[in-house]
């Protein structure tokens, strides 16, 4: 049976950190007060465990300590990790490890912007914490973003100190379990409070640590509604990468990535950057995969999860995981960053679905309330071609068997162009499906490389990505099972 994780009040976590003989180290806080440190000096025996603890409020102090920002700006990723390199390094040079030799130093920091007085910038903000595990070990780091909902700044102010009590005490008392760690982040605080909406595990005791796992988490538990990571695996914070964009969507499933899916995006891309008011310079590209589409199997299985991640990722793809079921959704969250022109590309059958009335209903004004989000944004749609694939008809956006109470709508957004069919697409491939090439891979059936694009079919074998073995004609599964029965 599982024993529930017993959950301490903010004071008793700081309490027990502070009674910890073997902890100690700095706290900078920029913005919104000194909350987090605030807890750790009422809980009592802060001395064993306050080296130093500082707010460098004013910018020119700021920048004089940590060093002048690029762009200028205070509250982001780079300032923080400049903070805690910075207060790392200070307490590692001046206290002596003849004098603390069972010491694991840590530098906790945050740069903090809460809500502004008129109400139209909500606030959000970055903590993080670099600490060690044992005296003679190199330091992890553990990073977040997190953005508030409270709609009152002293709210937000006392929200970000319960989850920087949470961040300290998560890294030193659950760095084995980072399940379970960022779980503890919520401690005495709800999602409707603030969402963390990206996460970076780094150091020797994260080196198994998988951080596009744990953008999924993130996802999953409901912590925030779409997490994005790059090429490289990195998890990126939805800012830096969307904002000001001009922003290409594709949904898919990607099991595994066909040669459709890569029609779809370098024709629909064609089109699109030449767009009025899109610079092809400044175009963001995103491969999205719905949490509802990893389910589809049942619960979330994170290989299967990363197969797919791992083959966008080396097709140099950044890759949105969402909790947006409806498109609507998606465009609106696109539109926290960019008020620029966005594009979304899917195939008439997903158009389809777009126009069923009946995934509106929870809504006061329908599918109207809906198309209302879409359309009043500044977004086309491209829509790809499909073929049936037991009749094989093909349906594109001329003939697309709309209800007849919503053919007026249909009409409507075809007659403004913001609806485009994409003409020249390759209709030799149009009888590929990802299901069904996902079943030729796990059975072991030849042809299945043709359906993919070149080199797709390399990484597949060489990783041995979504089951597929080449011993004796077996999926991964099916050898583990022989070779277990032959031991």
């Amino acid at each position: 049976m599982e024993i529930e994780r017993v959950v301490l009040s903010s004071k008793q976590k700081a309490l027990r950190v502070n009674l910890n003989q073997d902890i100690y180290g700095t706290f900078a806080e920029v913005g919104a007060a000194q909350e987090v440190v605030r807890h750790f000096f009422r809980a009592g025996g802060a001395s064993g465990t306050i080296a130093k603890a500082m707010s460098a409020y004013d910018k020119d102090f700021s920048d004089a300590i940590y060093g002048k920002e690029a762009k200028g700006r205070y509250v982001c990723k780079s300032r923080l990790v400049n903070m805690l390199g910075h207060e790392y390094q200070l307490i590692s040079d001046r206290l002596s490890r003849d004098k603390h030799p069972s010491k694991c130093f840590f530098a906790y920091a945050n740069t903090i912007a809460t809500i502004n007085f008129q109400k139209t910038v909500h606030g959000h903000g970055w903590m993080g914490v670099t600490f060690q595990t044992s005296p003679e070990k190199a330091p992890n780091t553990i990073i977040i973003h997190i953005r508030f909902h409270e709609n009152d700044a002293m709210l937000q102010q006392q929200t970000s100190g319960v989850m920087g009590v949470n961040l300290l005490y998560g890294a030193y008392f659950f760095h084995r379990e980072p399940k379970e760690l960022l779980l503890s982040l919520y401690d005495n605080i709800t999602r409707d409070q603030v969402e963390i909406d990206m996460i970076q595990l780094t150091g020797p005791d994260f080196e198994d640590v998988d951080n596009r796992l744990m953008s999924l988490q993130l996802v999953k538990n409901g912590m925030t509604e779409a997490v994005i990571f790059s090429p490289d695996g990195r998890n990126l914070q939805a800012a830096d990468v969307l904002y000001k964009k001009n922003i290409l969507a594709i949904r898919g499933s990607f099991r595994p990535v066909t040669k459709v899916n890569i029609d779809m995006i370098m024709k629909g891309f064609k089109i699109f950057e030449t767009e009025h008011r899109v610079d092809p310079d400044n175009i963001q590209v995103l491969f999205e995969i719905t949490l509802s589409n990893l389910k589809a199997e049942g619960d979330i299985n994170e290989r299967d999860f990363l197969d797919r991640a791992d083959i966008l990722c080396s097709l140099g793809q950044t890759v949105l995981i969402s909790n947006y079921m409806k498109y609507y959704k998606l465009v609106e969250y696109f539109s926290r960053y960019t008020k620029k022109r966005m594009g979304v590309i899917m195939g008439v059958n997903n158009l389809l679905d777009v126009f069923q009335e009946k995934y509106y209903r929870h809504l006061n004004g329908g599918i109207l309330e809906a198309f209302g989000v879409l359309f009043s944004r500044d977004l086309k749609i491209y829509l790809y071609p499909w073929q049936h694939e037991e009749t094989g008809e093909l349906l594109t956006g001329a003939n697309a068997p709309v209800h007849p109470r919503l053919q007026p709508l249909f009409n409507y957004l075809k007659f403004n162009k913001r609806m485009v069919d994409i003409e020249d697409y390759n209709a030799n491939i149009l009888d590929i499906y990802s299901k069904r090439v996902l079943e030729m891979i796990r059975n072991d059936e030849d042809g299945w490389e043709e359906l993919v694009p070149t080199y797709v079919d390399t990484i597949i074998k060489e990783n041995r990505l979504f089951g597929y073995s080449e011993k004796n004609g077996l999926s991964s599964q099916e050898t583990i099972e022989r070779n277990i029965n032959e031991d």
